[in-house]
């Protein structure tokens, strides 16, 4: 095999991910003549269609054309229901890896007792281990707009309670009558995380209401 030979040989091992579905094979080829890898992925060379086809019956396997627009198109002999399965498989393992983050809610009151505040950070928590933001929004009612301050107050806590693996993204703010502040995972060390002062200001400013997750 020539030096050029073993490049495109290497080249043309495996047919693109992206191409399967347009992949012909055996007498769905048309084009003659072919440059041949065969079940060793060894270039052959430039062979008649009927050659190849003759070859990968002999190896009681399948020839596709792995790369139709190279001239001549390049073939490869294989197996190519189980190479399909494979690159299912490999795609299924991919998508359960992939995490898809997106904005979960956690509403809160200005007055929350302790009891109540434990389980909505326990519950924020498991929202930011699995990779997700979380908004908190208080709802002010009444008189309670009187006591914003108690409303920070409560949101430095729940801040606070979760800085082992959050990081604000979003301050405490209000928006009308609601207060939001949107937490996201933290994946700094510890240390710089805890070093990160923090007393925010409530920055007030009317808008459209967040979208709840």
């Amino acid at each position: 095999m020539t030096a050029g030979g073993s490049a495109i040989a290497r080249r043309f091992f495996r047919p693109d991910d992206r191409t399967i579905k347009r992949l012909r094979t055996n007498e769905q080829i048309r084009i003659s003549p072919v440059r041949l890898i065969d079940e060793n992925e060894q270039q052959v060379g430039i062979v008649d269609l009927d050659d190849a086809l003759r070859h990968a019956r002999e190896a009681v396997l399948d020839l596709v054309e792995v790369a139709p627009t190279s001239k001549p198109p390049v073939c490869r002999i294989m197996d190519y229901g189980k190479w399909k399965y494979q690159q299912k498989k490999k795609e299924q393992k991919a998508r359960s890896h992939t995490k898809h983050s997106e904005l979960k809610e956690v509403r809160l009151r200005p007055k929350i007792d302790i009891h109540d505040r434990m389980i909505k950070v326990g519950k924020a928590r498991q929202f930011l281990g699995e990779g997700h933001k979380v908004q908190f929004t208080m709802l002010f009612r009444g008189r309670e707009m009187a006591h914003r301050d108690l409303g920070i107050r409560v949101m430095n806590e729940v801040r606070d309670a979760l800085a082992d693996l959050s990081k604000v993204e979003t301050h405490p703010r209000m928006m009308g009558r609601r207060m939001t502040m949107v937490l996201a995972v933290d994946n700094k060390p510890a240390q710089k995380r805890n070093a990160t002062p923090a007393q925010p200001a409530v920055a007030q400013r009317e808008t459209a209401p967040p979208t709840q997750a």
